[in-house]
């Protein structure tokens, strides 16, 4: 009779645990960072608003089955685009096009006032991310403009850098380039640049930007700062994650920490083996770049097409809680959000295959004996306070 109520009791406790998640989950803003969605678009004319599993991280009625609350769309291209602006534009009509046919599910938001209304509505709040300040082609004006369309962040460099900043894939490569003043950091006009997104109220990004453009930033600033989607060089040293002393900059600065859901940025052994698959597959990779696909698309591939072979690169799920405790553990729980990087990515951990699945890392959160308000901030209230501090008064 004993081992029948013990049986009962933990049925039911597991029941509750259950419950409780979904509930908080439910009850929670949830923010997302970074989803490169517009760039499927883009390069391969995916519609968001069309049922895109198996083929895409995110689509539509997927982000809002996953409860996202506020998504920052990431408005991309590499170094090498043509009228980068022009093309920043078309990407951000694509996501006014969704927003135009759906006005029951999306909204775009400009500022904290308008974002919570919409999420009163149940409607997804919807902003942008410009990852890569070569975007506004060193016109303030431009970056003016960017911001009126719904811009409230911009990544200041993306791997390449700009004359005004370089970026971590130039300053960790002895080969890489310098500012127009022919060193490493923030050129004068890179200050002002930071300065007017302080002043109009776009928050500075400094994912991918160099160690001593970050330092830069955080000197000349005077709002708190975001790393988009970042994770933790300690437990995985990558030139991209932020090291312990970045970290405290930014609590001490008040922003926040993304944790970037890229396999091959949260666990160490990835990177390697993704070099070993990637050299294992190379001369079909060859032949494809042959037809004229993109090499990257041709990588990409490679992984779709070995899906049990590249299902084994990617990361366990518990190295994206280990990046949120270690933020936690060093400088607070104020200081840590979600910045998925889906559908910039190939290879999400292990159990986060698409947008569906982001309560899984609020049952962990449960489990662990987090209070409700620890995980509203880590979902989304730490974002959210950053996003409001950085409002022009």
């Amino acid at each position: 009779m004993k081992i029948k109520l013990l049986f009962f009791s933990l049925i039911v406790t597991v029941q509750l645990s259950a419950q409780n998640y979904e509930n908080i989950h439910k009850k929670a803003i949830f923010v997302d960072t970074h989803n490169d969605f517009l760039t499927q678009t883009m390069e391969k004319g995916f519609v968001f608003d069309t049922d895109l599993k198996g083929k895409t991280h995110s689509d539509l009625n997927r982000m809002k089955k996953g409860g996202v609350d506020v998504q920052f769309f990431s408005v991309w291209s590499d170094g090498d685009q043509l009228n980068p602006y022009a093309f920043a534009h078309r990407q951000i009509d694509s996501l006014d096009a969704v927003i135009k046919r759906n006005p029951d599910k999306i909204v775009k938001v400009g500022n904290s006032k308008e974002l919570q209304k919409v999420i009163k509505q149940h409607k997804i709040a919807a902003l942008i991310g410009l990852e890569g300040g070569h975007q506004f082609e060193n016109d303030l004006d431009k970056m003016e403009a960017l911001y009126n369309r719904g811009v409230r962040y911009i990544t200041l460099t993306w791997n390449n850098s700009t004359p005004w900043a370089t970026s971590a894939s130039d300053e960790t490569n002895p080969e890489g380039v310098m500012n127009s003043e022919g060193k490493k950091g923030l050129t004068a006009f890179g200050k002002e640049v930071v300065k007017k997104m302080n002043a109009l109220g776009i928050m500075v990004d400094i994912s991918h930007v160099g160690e001593q453009t970050f330092y830069d930033v955080i000197a000349t600033t005077k709002k708190p700062v975001i790393a988009s989607h970042s994770s933790v060089y300690t437990l995985c040293p990558h030139k991209r994650n932020l090291k312990d002393d970045q970290i405290k900059a930014v609590a001490k600065n008040g922003g926040v920490i993304q944790i970037n859901f890229n396999s091959g940025f949260i666990d160490p052994s990835v990177e390697p083996r993704e070099t070993a698959f990637l050299e294992k597959h190379k001369a079909e990779i060859d032949s494809i770049v042959k037809t004229g696909m993109l090499s990257y698309h041709a990588e990409e591939s490679m992984y779709r097409k070995y899906a049990e072979e590249s299902f084994e690169l990617r990361a366990p799920f518990d190295w994206v809680i280990q990046h949120i405790e270690y933020v936690i553990n060093l400088v607070g729980v104020d200081y840590v959000g979600i910045g998925s990087d889906f559908d910039g990515i190939y290879q999400p951990p292990k159990q986060l295959d698409d947008v569906t699945d982001y309560s899984k890392i609020t049952k962990v959160l449960v489990e662990k004996g987090y209070s409700e308000k620890d995980i509203y901030k880590i979902l989304g209230a730490n974002l959210l306070r950053v996003l409001k501090a950085n409002e022009s008064q």
